[in-house]
């Protein structure tokens, strides 16, 4: 029996114990890896410090690093996103709709848990965390393959969650981890359909396009985060200049960062002089098209091509321009969008409406940051990653959407004529 199929055999072994879990046997295991994160967090540096030297010896950028990187602060959140769940309402069970026939048969529609969740993701250990817990709570299990920069922060966080689970009195099995980082174990996640029930790609475009293509167990596609901020003729340009600036250099390293402003021409020689000094502060390299150059001055803007309006470039380096007006900023919305996050910064309530309408993405902002797409500011607990496509679920994906439904038949006797 291959590597990946031992483990979906483990786990196809106790999904129905952990499907069938009452909300306080899970509340249970929750804040016992909320304790045992606390308790361990120095060994869990430890092992995060290796995977960041190694990083430095591969000399990944600093951005990426940031995402790897584990703090007494992160560790911290990561044990109150543990606690924020056991507040929230256990989905499983939940009646979603339900009727009773003329011919008196009574149906409901509940919600259930998916069964086995396989995640593939990149450098970001919390990811570990937050995909066992969402899992744990809404009643499944959970195979979980990050990127080998990371082996070594994800080792001991598994270790300590299967520990802590155990100790609540469930299966450690329910959460499982892929430590061995070759790619070929990968691509068996992507085909055990026997074992996996639900596959979720977390992390860069090649990633995702990788799994989507080779995968036959059913996908949802976390994708990528070509975020804009489209600035308004009438915007507050202050705000403006705060909003691009939180979206672009709060934590350029995550997918609801910022990689592309529109600016409109009749607001362009005052608000980008305004935004390049606080772009500045943060050394942005600003990527412009020809009017941005003409405003800043050719020395402080590198040409911009329709490689860097594509790209998502999850460093300090922004894409920035200037259109001839609303229906020219949708439609560079329209070509180059990935569908995560769009805003507008306008104090127009029809460009507002219109915006909201017609740009088609998971989440579409009016004068507030790109950066809230995210399963706890949405008031979801932690979240399995940002959904971009329209089946199943779509945005932030936390407890709900880790959860399928079927329908609860009850008759007396009832046949069909």
């Amino acid at each position: 029996m291959g590597y990946i199929q031992d483990l979906g055999r483990k786990a196809k072994a106790c999904k129905n114990r952990i499907a069938t879990a009452s909300t306080m046997e899970k509340n249970d295991a929750l804040m016992e890896i909320a304790y045992v994160l606390r308790r361990c967090k120095t060994e869990i540096i430890e092992a995060n410090n290796i995977d960041i030297q190694n990083a430095r010896a591969r000399k990944m950028s600093e951005s990426l690093i940031d995402r790897l990187a584990l703090s007494e602060d992160r560790i911290e959140g990561m044990a109150q996103a543990c606690e924020k769940l056991v507040s929230l309402s256990d989905p499983i069970g939940e009646v979603v709709s339900g009727s009773v026939r003329p011919n008196g048969m009574n149906i409901r529609k509940v919600r259930v848990p998916m069964g086995v969740i396989g995640i593939i993701y990149e450098a970001r250990p919390n990811v570990t965390v937050d995909a066992a817990i969402l899992c744990l709570k809404s009643g499944n299990c959970c195979i979980l393959r990050g990127g080998k920069e990371a082996i070594n922060s994800n080792m001991i966080l598994v270790e300590l969650m299967r520990k802590a689970v155990s100790c609540a009195g469930l299966d450690a099995d329910i959460i499982q981890l892929v430590s061995n980082t070759d790619r070929e174990l990968a691509v068996d996640m992507m085909r055990a359909n026997d074992y996996i029930d639900l596959l979720i790609p977390r992390g860069g475009a090649r990633l995702i396009k990788t799994v989507v293509q080779n995968a036959t167990v059913p996908v949802i596609e976390t994708g990528t985060g070509n975020c804009h901020v489209y600035v308004d003729q009438s915007a507050d340009l202050k705000m403006a200049v705060d909003i691009v600036d939180n979206g672009k250099t709060s934590r350029p390293s995550v997918c609801n960062a910022v990689e592309t402003c529109l600016v409109h021409k009749s607001v362009a020689e005052k608000f980008l002089p305004m935004l390049k000094a606080r772009l500045d502060e943060h050394n942005v390299e600003i990527r412009g098209d020809e009017m941005t150059a003409y405003i800043l001055g050719k020395e402080n803007v590198t040409p911009a091509d329709e490689d860097d309006y594509a790209t998502e470039f999850l460093d300090y380096i922004i894409a920035i321009r200037v259109v001839d007006d609303f229906a020219q900023a949708l439609e560079h919305i329209e070509r180059f969008s990935t569908g995560h996050s769009e805003c507008i910064v306008t104090e127009s309530l029809f460009a507002a409406t219109e915006f909201q309408k017609r740009v088609d993405a998971a989440a579409v902002y009016v004068n507030c940051s790109t950066r809230f797409t995210d399963g706890d500011m949405f008031g979801l607990g932690a979240e399995i990653g940002i959904s971009t496509q329209k089946l199943h679920a779509r945005g932030p994906m936390g407890l709900t959407e880790m959860t399928t439904t079927k329908y609860l038949v009850t008759g007396d006797g009832q046949i069909r004529e």
